[in-house]
């Protein structure tokens, strides 16, 4: 859609963080300073149609497509097989985030590149890889925070390493750290923090933790399906045991009978 096809069209709630996330990425890479972003910023919350929110990011690397672009609510499929049909290549589908009061997030299916550099002020990061696609095979995060946080997910098998630095804040470890799965690709998280800190986390995503709860629900109806045979067995055993003994009292009955 170009900027002229719809002018008068109502923009969205996700067509406005779209091109907040534009203006993120532009003041982390130095293309705006403080006062423009805000400007922009409040330009961009403030917009009504894809006619205000188009020359707010025109000047700016995709900017001119970003805003008019519809909007899917179709969720594409989770690609599945080996860990290699998710190392990409490309330079990555977004490189940097940055949250001053405020926030960002990173989720979903997009493509981690070699180096994401994230900084967060008094506001509070997400970044989550479990759908995500990487450009390659040792892929860094390097996280800045002051005063504010940053949560990094990691799904299991991947290899983690923790390098940042924490002054009166930390880096957390993942728990459960194993052996990393054939392929899978590397993980560094560096960066310091002040006052504030950097969580790695290692999760499923929800889709797997439905499958795993499900057939966690099947053997549970495995096994109670198996002590009622067990049961069964059992109650007939003990009936054929005591049958024989019955049979001696039916016949001396009949005998007293004649």
């Amino acid at each position: 859609m170009t900027d002229d096809a719809v002018p008068d069209l109502r923009a969205s709630d996700a067509d406005r963080e779209r091109v907040g996330e534009v203006l993120r990425d532009a003041l982390a890479e130095g293309r705006l300073d403080m006062e423009e972003f805000e400007e922009r910023l409040e330009a961009t919350y403030k917009a009504r149609t894809y006619a205000e929110l188009t020359p707010i990011t025109r000047d700016l690397p995709a900017g001119g497509t970003v805003a008019p672009r519809p909007v899917s609510f179709a969720k594409e499929p989770v690609a599945e097989g080996s860990w290699a049909g998710r190392i990409v290549g490309g330079e990555g589908s977004s490189t940097s985030g940055v949250a001053v009061l405020s926030g960002f997030q990173r989720k979903g299916r997009w493509t981690v590149p070699r180096r994401f550099s994230c900084f967060a002020f008094w506001g509070g990061g997400e970044i989550d890889l479990r759908e995500a696609d990487f450009a390659d095979r040792e892929v860094e995060i390097n996280c800045v925070a002051i005063m504010g946080g940053v949560q990094v997910t990691v799904p299991p098998g991947v290899e983690v390493v923790v390098r940042g630095v924490g002054i009166m804040g930390g880096f957390d470890h993942p728990d459960g750290d194993g052996r990393p799965e054939p392929g899978a690709p590397r993980v560094v998280v560096s960066g310091f923090a002040f006052w504030g800190g950097v969580a790695v986390e290692r999760k499923v995503t929800r889709a797997e933790r439905q499958r795993l709860k499900e057939m966690r629900r099947q053997e549970r109806l495995e096994r109670k399906e198996s002590r009622h045979e067990l049961h069964r067995a059992r109650r007939e055993e003990r009936s054929r045991d005591r049958e024989p003994d019955r049979e001696p009292d039916r016949e001396r009955r009949r005998r007293g009978e004649r």
